[in-house]
């Protein structure tokens, strides 16, 4: 296996490795829960030297913290885990709606401690702008969290351009994290440049179009019944065969490279500058392995025209959420 560079994000210097690990479907949306080698995946990534963890409280809910804090027991200074608050839940799995409010960023954090067994976080993000909060008083929360020691950095995700400079008039930022691949690029009108003219490091998520961008799905009945990316408008309708072609120009490229799709996405990414950080979640090991080896895809000036010929701005149909969820994002 190649070994595995590292970033760093943001001016308060987080030092990563260059892929991270998205650990959400290990717990759910995504259909096939298997936590014992969910668990196999997580240590896997570490010998790997993946040190970079992406959970959340709503992941389960709760639940996906505690699989990522039983997977660390023992390795806790190898990892820099990155966890959220923000889209509050209930214990039955009710969505409550976004929550910025300083006394539940605390309750939050706490929480979340407790789940990670650990004594700190190393990036805590507010996963979702909650509109009827001023964002200053949130990020002051969550800069109380820092002085007392429980979080080490700072991130947002999902937050438009002017939020993220307001926020970084209150506490330095160290990453923002939002959907980047070679079908969601809409980040780089204003958001990326934002977070450089800030120097604010930018972590994408879905890299690979929720599983999309890998070539494994040619029909949505390759889908579960219960994966909740049948409800997404991307995979629906005419969306999915629109989507599906552009898949197999990408992987027209890949051969012509002798790597697989996934690799070449990844590569994409990760050639998009060194202040980006790519967390591809999957919850097997040998799709892992596969991620892995995109390090070591090579892309030419003549490869990234030709991808960004196949793959430009806004090629893919479909919004990237349903109604309510594209109401979330961009806050």
């Amino acid at each position: 296996m190649p070994q595995l560079p590292h970033r760093t994000l943001g001016a308060d210097r987080l030092d990563v490795s260059a892929l991270g690990l998205g650990c959400m479907g290990m717990s759910e949306f995504y259909a096939g829960r298997n936590d014992d080698e969910s668990l196999a995946t997580i240590r896997r990534a570490l010998d790997l030297g993946i040190d970079f963890l992406d959970t959340a409280d709503m992941y389960g809910p709760f639940t996906n913290e505690r699989l990522v804090g039983r997977a660390i027991a023992g390795r806790r200074e190898e990892v820099r885990i990155a966890t959220k608050f923000g889209n509050e839940r209930g214990e039955d799995g009710s969505y409550l709606g976004v929550n910025g409010r300083p006394d539940y960023v605390k309750r939050a954090c706490d929480a979340s401690l407790q789940r990670l067994g650990t004594d700190y976080i190393d990036l805590y993000y507010q996963h979702r702008v909650d509109r009827t909060v001023p964002i200053a008083e949130t990020v002051g929360a969550m800069g109380d969290l820092v002085r007392a020691g429980k979080v080490r950095h700072l991130g947002l995700s999902e937050a438009a351009p002017e939020t993220i400079r307001r926020a970084a008039r209150e506490h330095p930022i160290t990453a923002l994290q939002t959907e980047y691949s070679l079908w969601t690029r809409d980040a780089e009108d204003e958001v990326i440049p934002t977070c450089r003219e800030l120097d604010i490091g930018f972590v994408a998520y879905s890299p690979l179009g929720r599983g999309f961008l890998t070539g494994r799905f040619r029909t949505i009945d390759d889908l579960p019944p219960d994966d909740y990316r049948r409800q997404s408008p991307r995979f629906q309708g005419d969306n999915f065969q629109k989507n599906l072609d552009l898949v197999k120009r990408v992987e027209e490229i890949a051969r012509r490279k002798k790597c697989s799709t996934t690799q070449l996405a990844l590569a994409w990414v990760l050639a998009q500058g060194d202040d980006i950080v790519p967390i591809p979640g999957t919850k097997q090991r040998k799709y892992l392995e596969e991620n892995v080896r995109a390090i070591e895809v090579e892309l030419t000036p003549a490869d990234l025209e030709e991808i960004d010929e196949v793959a430009p701005l806004g090629v893919a149909a479909g919004e990237r959420y349903h109604a309510a969820g594209m109401k979330t994002v961009n806050g």
